[in-house]
């Protein structure tokens, strides 16, 4: 073949779509392209285009943003130098190409459609999420980010991306604007898309609690999130017609010692609600300190609670994510409790103030 004469693209169909347009040098071996016949279709000039080391890219000119992201996981997943490779299990439709590689950071919250992140091609940079055992280096555009603890990635528009929680961390890790933090943390929230606990847990794991640009950010994440869960609380007593309950309020007992908030209370029936809304906040303890405070924290909430039906009053507990998730089926058992009350004991006397 003349080195002179360019590689007709006819050797097999190419089509709009990003993942014909762009391939790796394995991928095309496969449809019987060689690397030096690919490495000449990209001289200068040429039809096709190498933007990361061993993909192209199957037309001259700037790269979409899908087709940006599709070339940092063929990069990103290809097999190692030894040839062995673990592909894990995939969803349905998903590139073998890809390996154990997912789209994280900021690029991922933008395929999940954060307003507070930048459109994929505007972003300087793609992080994908590799095995912490990859020797592959990034390249150009591409950082790695490595783990030894993968999470499971979704699909979103045909690429495997991290969970927003830990996508956002690993975004959060190399930002140091807190303006910028605080508005993605905020629009994780009140998107809708996780949980303030999930997202500081990850936070936490991420290890970048302690930063200054982080730690007024996440008090405002948790101040969102209780509030949030606070209106879904309001919205499933309205919507599914239960007895109107005195809100926010302090029990005590008259003349003794307090007995705890609770975000919900109906009098008559003796029946408490309470929202789950505590977060881990560790970062600088070790490990045995965190988990003796997250047992001390636990034991003085069960004995509250415990305390309270020793008194007789039912304590229904609900989670943020519940009350989002499956209203219904939290509605059903906060009615239960109160339908419940009928058959009970009366409650001692408890003296109910406001918070």
């Amino acid at each position: 073949m003349n080195p002179n004469t360019p590689l007709s693209p006819c050797h097999f169909r190419i089509t709009s779509a990003a993942r014909q347009r762009v391939l790796s040098a394995s991928q095309l071996k496969a449809h019987g392209v060689s690397p030096a016949q690919a490495a000449e279709q990209c001289r200068t000039g040429g039809p096709w285009q190498e933007p990361l080391p061993g993909v192209f890219v199957l037309h001259p000119g700037r790269l979409s943003g899908h087709e940006r992201l599709r070339s940092a996981l063929l990069y990103a997943g290809r097999p190692p130098a030894s040839g062995r490779r673990t592909v894990p299990e995939q969803a349905e439709g998903a590139d073998p190409g890809y390996g154990e590689a997912m789209i994280t950071g900021l690029a991922a919250l933008s395929l999940y459609g954060f307003a507070a992140a930048p459109p994929a091609l505007a972003t300087d940079r793609v992080d994908v999420l590799v095995p912490r055992i990859r020797r592959l280096r990034s390249a150009r555009y591409v950082r790695l980010v490595r783990s030894s603890d993968l999470p499971r990635p979704e699909q979103v528009d045909g690429l495997p991306v991290a969970p927003v929680a830990r996508a956002l961390a690993d975004a959060v890790a190399g930002l140091g604007d807190a303006h910028a933090v605080r508005r993605l943390l905020t629009e994780a929230v009140r998107g809708g898309h996780c949980e303030p606990a999930v997202v500081v847990g990850e936070l936490n794991r991420a290890k970048v609690l302690d930063r200054p640009q982080v730690v007024n950010a996440v008090d405002s994440l948790l101040a969102e999130g209780r509030a949030l869960a606070e209106e879904r609380l309001y919205d499933m007593v309205r919507a599914h017609g239960l007895p109107e309950p005195l809100w926010n309020v302090d029990l005590r007992l008259p003349g003794g010692p307090h007995l705890g908030a609770v975000d919900a209370f109906w009098p008559e029936e003796a029946v408490a609600v309470e929202l789950d809304t505590r977060a881990p906040r560790h970062s600088r303890l070790d490990d045995d300190h965190r988990r003796r405070e997250h047992e001390a924290e636990w034991s003085a909430y069960a004995a509250r609670r415990e305390h309270l039906e020793r008194l007789g009053v039912t304590v229904v507990h609900l989670s943020p994510g519940k009350l989002r998730d499956a209203r219904d089926q939290q509605a059903t058992v906060v009615r239960t409790a109160l339908m419940a009350a009928a058959d009970r004991e009366p409650a001692a006397y408890v003296m109910i103030l406001p918070r």
